[in-house]
């Protein structure tokens, strides 16, 4: 039997869920699908500018594993760039962190930015 798969920490769930070519109709058979741990191996290690390892302790998994979600998530976004589909992100094997997360590092947490985007912040909801 397989081991089962272990959580990835992410900070914040994507603003936007999908994205797409103007004047294309959204089916199934143009979209591809990335999930929320490819997502958040994309913003840390290409925008927040982290290493697969830094990012790899920030998401509380190995540096293996990490480097297997981003190779995959690069993949889709080339196929949606190049083949003109549409990118839905969903799903995943996630467990938000709570902004305090030692795994998290603080460092490039987006939860709490995401909180108050979301309304859900103790300091805006006074």
């Amino acid at each position: 039997m397989p081991r089962p798969r272990k959580l990835r920490t992410v900070c914040c769930l994507p603003e936007n869920d999908s994205f797409g070519p103007r004047n294309e109709s959204f089916t199934d058979a143009n979209t591809v699908r990335m999930s929320v741990d490819e997502y958040e191996t994309i913003r840390l290690i290409d925008l927040e500018g982290l290493t697969q390892e830094e990012c790899a302790v920030q998401m509380n998994v190995a540096r293996t594993t990490v480097q297997s979600i981003y190779s995959e998530a690069r993949k889709k976004i080339a196929d949606v760039l190049v083949n003109r589909k549409w990118l839905q992100i969903t799903g995943g094997d996630v467990v938000l962190c709570d902004g305090g997360n030692v795994f998290c590092g603080q460092r490039n947490c987006k939860r709490e930015h995401c909180s108050r985007r979301l309304g859900n912040h103790p300091e805006t909801d006074k």
